[in-house]
């Protein structure tokens, strides 16, 4: 698990500048029955495209590194 933990925080360095570019970032919560954890931060908390940053981009692009994650939730603190 260790290393797929490791996996997803590179993807997630990978997809962290696009989001740098609009004033957000993400964060890495956990990784749990093939699901991983983050945290929308800076513009992309409470943004109206939240939705579609989860689901179009981050977790596409960790899909296709990843086969094995059934999905990414955005926790809310």
């Amino acid at each position: 698990m260790k290393d797929i933990e490791k996996k997803i925080k590179e993807v997630l360095e990978t997809i962290r500048p696009y989001l740098n570019y609009d004033g957000g970032d993400v964060e890495f919560i956990k990784y749990e029955d093939n699901y991983v954890y983050v945290r929308l931060l800076g513009g992309c908390e409470g943004c109206e495209f939240a939705d579609s940053t989860i689901n179009n981009g981050i977790y596409e692009t960790l899909k296709q590194e990843i086969p094995e994650i059934k999905g990414v939730i955005n926790t809310i603190f």
